[in-house]
């Protein structure tokens, strides 16, 4: 049975998603209300999909995505919130989120999102992927800039800046290309410089264009 974690600082949500998910056979291991509590839950748990806010007190949701991330490599995430703004959306892909939907979209539209994700799908709500073409076309600029600069990378720089699109953090880049962590934010460091882009956000967003 597919086990999931939700993390939201709505009771009310939690209950009803609860009750959605636990309906259609699947099971919920957790409810966690911020980033802090849903970490301890996970480290007594199981558990294959975490349902995560971005706007909780505490820890915040894009910092609990990069901590799972980190810690969990093996759980999927679906951002679940009510905000799609830039920050929020390049935040959470940056950190490695596997879905972003927003809450009002629907109980048909979450367990659809959950099965993709489950079925290793990167799963993306219609307004935020329409927010996300417009991130887009906002930083086309950047792109264009820096084209001329990507010419100006080793090969290792250009695999480094492959694998930051794709939402790998410093340690999963390092673990994959066999270096240490440092080195690979040294390599950042130095892929910064000869973009001009000095934001994780924008790069990845810069890369995917």
């Amino acid at each position: 049975m597919l086990k999931v974690l939700l993390a939201d600082d709505e009771p009310l949500l939690l209950d009803s998603l609860e009750i959605i998910l636990t309906m259609n056979q699947i099971d919920v291991i957790g409810m966690a209300h911020d980033g802090i509590e849903a970490l301890s839950i996970l480290k007594t748990r199981t558990c294959n999909l975490a349902l995560v806010d971005l706007n909780m007190k505490g820890m915040g949701g894009i910092e609990l995505i990069h901590r799972i991330k980190q810690d969990f490599p093996d759980i999927k995430i679906l951002v679940l919130t009510t905000f799609y703004d830039d920050k929020n959306i390049t935040g959470a892909i940056a950190e490695g989120a596997d879905g972003y939907i927003l809450k009002g979209s629907g109980k048909d539209a979450i367990l659809a999102a959950i099965n993709g994700i489950m079925g290793g799908q990167n799963v993306i709500g219609r307004e935020v992927m329409e927010r996300m073409a417009a991130i887009l076309q906002k930083n086309r600029d950047i792109k264009e800039v820096n084209k001329d600069l990507m010419s100006d990378m080793t090969g290792r720089e250009k695999e480094i800046c492959a694998l930051v699109a794709e939402g790998l953090n410093n340690r999963q880049i390092a673990s994959k290309l066999y270096i240490s962590e440092g080195t690979v934010k040294n390599y950042i460091s130095s892929i910064y410089d000869k973009t001009g882009i000095h934001d994780r956000s924008k790069l990845v967003v810069a890369m995917k264009e």
